[in-house]
């Protein structure tokens, strides 16, 4: 009942910053906890930030703390993640979820929808 597509992923030069949107459909997107999370080549999905369905709660991943911020726009049904400071490291296709809870959760596993995933280069 919740499908997610993700867009704003390219290439950019380390130390510049991307913003990545995740358009959202269904009826309970508003009290849906969100959630980004990346995989890098040869890992695994890897949490990177999560915000509830109240969009004062929001959690990140030590590795980007500080650099990346999550929002959403309710009344554009759209999740939103400024990367900034980009690292090499960053490199990875990211995915956003979502999950019918108001809860947040690092988990990939507990995340029930998944878009199809955004590119990510950062280049040294």
């Amino acid at each position: 009942q919740v499908q997610l597509v993700e867009s704003g992923g390219g290439l950019v030069q380390a130390g510049g910053s991307l913003r990545l949107s995740c358009a959202a459909s269904g009826r309970t997107f508003s009290r849906n906890a969100m959630g980004w999370f990346r995989r890098a080549p040869g890992k695994e999905h890897e949490f990177v930030a999560a915000i509830s369905w109240s969009v004062t709660t929001t959690r990140y991943a030590d590795s980007v703390k500080g650099r990346f911020t999550i929002s959403r726009d309710n009344a554009k049904n759209t999740v939103y993640l400024q990367m900034n400071s980009l690292k090499p490291e960053d490199t990875a296709t990211y995915y956003c979820a979502a999950r019918l809870s108001v809860v947040i959760t690092t988990a990939n596993h507990e995340y029930t929808y998944w878009g199809q995933g955004t590119q990510v280069t950062v280049s040294s």
